[in-house]
């Protein structure tokens, strides 16, 4: 969707999240460096849960549905 006058609306923000997720986890990876794969971690579960709570229509975090 797109709004008249402004940019357009993002509806899959919990992809995004987890795609982020899994790049940290493969650098994180790749380099040793501990932190940023922990990151990438905390982010992939975080995404999939608000996936998941999104897709059952249960709000979460005070929001029905992530925009």
């Amino acid at each position: 969707m797109v709004d008249a006058g402004g940019p357009p609306i993002v509806r899959d923000q919990e992809v995004l999240m987890i795609i982020l997720g899994v790049i940290l986890l493969i650098v994180g990876f790749l380099t040793g460096i501990s932190i940023i794969w922990t990151i990438g971690v905390i982010l992939v579960v975080i995404g999939l849960v608000l996936w998941v709570l999104g897709a059952v229509g249960h709000a979460g975090g005070g929001r029905r549905h992530y925009y």
